[in-house]
């Protein structure tokens, strides 16, 4: 039986504003406010709002038939929490019908995989604890930023317990293999690999709206009837896609929302079910390794990370961002941090593109790829600068990577600590029914002790 794995990815871009070469070392705030806040706002009311609504709209109509997942990034969350509470609001009403789940990705959106593992690995379980935080949920399926993937990334995923991953079906890295089927992780085969299908997925978020697309306008009875017609044993659909992709890449105007509430009746009538990535991983088998040593994503037609380091301007600020990575760590400086996420976030180094895509992309205050890199490397000058405040180039190797040891191994015995006591509290849970038992029992013998006594009182009455 065929099924369809649906997934919407929610991020917002951290505006930065204009900053001068003699701003360095006077003016330690980065942010353009206005359009932070105006811009999010902006993309709640034509995008977020109506989407989560409708979809709670299908949770309800259509019971636990129709499942999706979700995955926001920290900073995205930390912005909707300041200007778009009423989305965290929907996602929170999302949650309780539980048709979602909520998948966990770096903190910062950003591009520590290729970088920096603990950098990374702390991310990661920051963006756990605060799904937990909100929903009440911990995520086991993980995506990276733009699903940024390969070999090594995968194995350190699965090193930090999820069950499964989603990444691009690539068709460089694919051949001849289908993406509708579920692999595993080369190097780690415990962790499982959903691959997007980036045809059908575009078909949604790029070409649903496009007069000039031969299968315009398309209908979800139509849409569904490409799915039941793929091979019998391509069983696994994974449609991905920004939630933006309904109401601002393809506006309501065009009807996307009516096509998305018809998607689940329509799967249905074809006996088509929806699946959350971890009923997938838990409950399908991988037909095999998929070995992918080069880094792939979701943007462009390349599919790889070219729109973020293919320049020699990218790789610069890359290199000098992440150079000081290890010291940010240790750092308690909860404003360097702080600033630390934004400036990680990958839509920095997209702004320093020279590469021609064939999706307009808006550079917002930037006139060229030059004046992103030169604005950006100001305010990463500025930030450096900081960040040596507070531990001195002057700090050798030797010192910071044993001060970082002593970090990690605190950290792996706070780890072992916190599961010790939670096994204590799971024995001791045992135990408790039983003491509760053993207490009421002496209290009856008592009370039938007691009873002769009273007779005897009565007696000598008498």
């Amino acid at each position: 039986m065929k099924t369809i794995c649906l997934y919407f990815e929610i991020h917002q871009i951290i505006h930065l504003k204009r900053y001068r070469f003699f701003d360095i070392g006077r003016d330690h705030y980065y942010y353009d406010d206005y359009e932070n806040e105006r811009s999010i706002t902006d993309i709640a009311e034509r995008s977020y709002v109506p989407a989560l609504r409708t979809l709670i709209d299908m949770a309800k109509e259509n019971g636990k038939f129709f499942k999706l997942a979700v995955s926001l990034s920290g900073v995205g969350l930390e912005q909707l929490e300041v200007h778009a509470p009423q989305v965290i609001d929907l996602l929170q009403e999302l949650n309780q019908t539980g048709c979602v789940e909520f998948l966990s990705e770096p903190y910062s959106h950003g591009l520590a995989a290729l970088a920096n593992e603990e950098s990374f690995r702390e991310e990661c379980l920051r963006m756990n604890a605060k799904i937990k935080e909100i929903f009440g949920k911990t995520p086991k399926v993980f995506r990276n930023s733009s699903l940024i993937y390969n070999d090594d990334i995968g194995a350190q995923v699965a090193a930090m317990g999820f069950k499964g991953m989603l990444t691009e079906g690539a068709k460089h890295i694919l051949g001849w293999k289908s993406p509708h089927f579920i692999y595993n992780n080369a190097l780690n085969p415990n962790l499982k690999l959903l691959l997007r299908d980036y045809k059908l997925s575009d078909d949604i978020s790029l070409r649903f709206n496009n007069s000039e697309w031969s299968e315009y306008p398309l209908f979800a009875d139509t849409y569904m009837d490409w799915i039941a017609q793929l091979p019998e044993e391509e069983q696994i659909i994974n449609i991905f896609m920004e939630l933006s992709a309904l109401g601002i890449a393809q506006p309501l105007s065009s009807n996307i929302l009516e096509f998305l509430r018809a998607l689940p009746k329509c799967a249905q009538d074809r006996g088509i079910t929806f699946s959350t990535p971890t009923e997938l991983c838990t409950k399908g088998k991988s037909v095999g390794s998929l070995e992918v040593p080069y880094n792939i994503s979701w943007v462009d037609e390349e599919r790889d990370t070219s729109c973020w380091l293919g320049n020699i301007m990218q790789r610069e600020a890359f290199n000098k961002l992440y150079s000081v990575a290890d010291r940010v760590r240790i750092c308690t400086d909860r404003r360097l941090k702080q600033d630390w996420d934004y400036l990680q976030a990958s839509n920095n180094f997209r702004f320093m593109t020279t590469k021609q895509t064939s999706v307009g992309m808006s550079r917002g205050i930037y006139d060229s790829p030059y004046d992103a890199f030169t604005n950006y490397m100001n305010i990463l000058g500025d930030f450096i600068n900081r960040v040596n405040t507070l531990y001195p180039d002057e700090i050798e190797n030797e010192e910071l990577n044993s001060l970082l040891t002593t970090i990690k191994n605190q950290g792996e015995e706070i780890e072992q600590k916190d599961k010790e006591i939670e096994k204590l509290q799971k024995r001791l849970a045992r135990f408790e029914p039983e003491e509760k038992v053993e207490k009421k029992a002496p209290a009856k013998k008592a009370a039938t002790k007691k009873a002769p006594a009273k007779k005897a009182a009565k007696k000598d009455a008498e």
